[in-house]
């Protein structure tokens, strides 16, 4: 998707086709939204889209138990040549009363520039009263607490979070099945269209959750890198000849991070490739040393 703050890093470095030579910043790679839809590129069920897999062979793919209309998760690589908004997504008790839906999120640093900042949550001392003065005058950086992490590493963004990513990252993203997104300051700058892109402050003030000070980047524990009512990540370093698998109970989302991994029909996934391994499929092989995200859905 074009954005004002992408870049071309998504064609470079992971292979993906843009029609054009503006600025991309998106690339949804599992998405089930009623305006963009994922479609299966191989296996028994090439040309599908993910809303078929989740409505009609929900059990036979993803597991027993699961419930909702769509498929509840949206997965994206982010490619950022610019700092986006500072914004914020919808807590799921207001999102309804606000007309939005609600949004947790987690980041994984695939790439970074050297001093590259990602801006999460609120400095010591930040009121919402310093904070709207701030955002009157065009300076609500100042309130905005800044870190700058390193490759590899990750952060849970739960709704109610200000933040906003940087320039010089490559980021993938995995969120609630959500696209409501709530800017409350975009850098003083125009859109792609020369105009200034809208802002939603009555939303965002009453969004942001205002005892949210400096965190800092997650500490992964083990495997583990995010584990919320929404879903589980988990990053895996992996040997040559080591298999990934799943189990009879619930399908995997794999994202080739870097290395090659090869299913049992001979097909090869490197960096930047994103599969669905089905309950009780088939072990995927590696190829070398190679490092993937583990997503899934929590069960009980």
């Amino acid at each position: 998707m074009a954005r004002v703050w992408g870049g071309r890093s998504l064609e470079k470095i992971y292979r993906r086709n843009l029609p054009d030579d503006q600025p991309y910043g998106e690339s949804w790679e599992m998405s089930d939204r009623p305006d963009a839809q994922s479609i299966v590129s191989s296996g028994p069920y090439a040309g599908k889209s993910l809303h078929d897999l989740w409505t009609n062979h929900r059990e036979a793919i993803f597991g027993k138990g699961f419930t909702g209309d769509r498929f509840p998760l949206l997965i994206k690589i982010l490619d950022a040549r610019d700092d986006l908004s500072l914004q914020v997504h919808p807590p799921e008790n207001l999102s309804r009363e606000l007309g939005g839906e609600p949004k947790t999120e987690m980041w994984y640093i695939a790439e970074c520039d050297p001093e590259a900042k990602l801006y999460i949550g609120l400095k010591d001392g930040c009121t919402r009263e310093s904070f709207q003065q701030s955002l009157s005058e065009g300076t609500l950086e100042e309130q905005v607490h800044a870190v700058s992490p390193e490759p590899g590493e990750s952060i849970f963004i739960p709704s109610g979070r200000l933040h906003a990513i940087g320039a010089g990252f490559l980021i993938y993203e995995i969120q609630q099945n959500s696209d409501t997104t709530y800017r409350v300051f975009d850098w003083n700058r125009v859109g792609l269209n020369g105009a200034p892109r809208d802002l939603h402050i009555k939303e965002s003030m009453a969004s942001i959750n205002f005892n949210d000070f400096e965190p800092g980047m997650d500490q992964p524990d083990g495997d583990s890198l995010a584990s919320c009512e929404y879903f589980v990540v988990q990053r895996h370093k992996l040997s040559k000849l080591e298999e990934i698998t799943t189990t009879n109970d619930s399908f995997s989302i794999i994202t080739v991070i870097s290395g090659k991994i090869r299913s049992s029909e001979g097909q090869v996934f490197k960096t930047g490739d994103f599969l669905i391994l089905p309950r009780n499929a088939s072990p995927l092989t590696v190829e070398g040393d190679c490092q993937i995200l583990r997503t899934t859905l929590p069960t009980d």
